[in-house]
C-alpha cells in the first residue's frame, strides 16, 4: 500500500497493492494493522454504498458533533472526490483537495474527521463505497454549499450544472457552518 499525502495535512490519496491475472484482481481495501501500522488507527462502524449517474453531485457533507472519517472509493465508475478543511485551528482552513478516484485507478481517499466532503460522478453508473468512524447522525450533519465561492472547488466539468439533492440546494457558505 501506498499513501499520498495531499496539499492539505490530514487527508491521504491510498494505493492499494493490486494482483492480477487472467482471471482479474485481488486486493485488500482494508487491513487494520497495516492501516495501524500506516498511522491510520480507526475503527470503522458503518459502512455506506451510492449509485449514481454522471453528473450526480454529492456533499460537501459533514458531521458536527459526531464527526465522521471517511475510507472512500470506487468501484465502478468514476468520480472527482473532495475534502474540504473546516478545522478552525487549521492553517488550511476552508481550502480543498480534489482527485479523481475510478475502478480502473482503484485508488481510496482518507478523508479525517474535520473535513467536509463531496464527490463528483464522471460516469454513468458509478458505485461509491465508503467506511465512517462514527455513525450516521441526522441531527448533526450539515452541507457546505458545493459552490461556495469563498472554498471554490474547481470541479472538473465547464458550465457544471449538476443534479444535486434539495438538501445539497441550501448549503450553507464557509461563514456559516459549524466548523470544528
Amino acid at each position: 500500500m501506498k499513501l499520498i499525502e495531499t496539499a492539505i495535512p490530514g487527508p491521504l490519496i491510498i494505493e492499494p497493492r493490486v494482483f492480477g491475472d487472467a482471471r482479474g484482481f485481488f486486493m485488500e481495501t482494508w487491513n487494520e494493522a497495516v492501516f495501524r501500522t500506516a498511522g491510520l488507527d480507526r475503527s470503522f462502524v458503518q459502512d455506506n454504498h451510492s449509485h449514481s449517474q454522471k453528473g450526480v453531485l454529492r456533499g460537501l457533507h459533514f458531521q458536527n458533533p459526531g464527526a465522521q472519517g471517511k475510507l472512500v472509493r470506487v468501484t465502478r465508475g468514476a468520480v472527482f472526490d473532495v475534502a474540504v478543511d473546516l478545522r478552525k485551528s487549521s492553517a488550511h482552513f476552508g481550502k480543498w483537495i480534489g482527485v479523481e478516484l475510478s475502478a480502473e485507478n482503484k485508488r481510496m481517499l482518507w478523508v479525517p474527521e474535520g473535513f467536509a466532503h463531496g464527490f463528483l460522478t464522471l460516469e454513468d453508473d458509478t458505485d461509491f463505497l465508503y467506511k465512517c468512524t462514527a455513525p450516521y447522525a441526522p441531527g448533526s450533519e450539515h452541507t457546505l454549499a458545493w459552490d461556495d465561492p469563498e472554498v471554490g472547488v474547481e470541479w472538473p466539468v465547464q458550465d457544471l450544472d449538476p443534479i444535486i439533492s434539495e438538501k445539497d440546494a441550501r448549503g450553507l457558505s464557509l461563514a456559516d457552518v459549524p466548523a470544528f
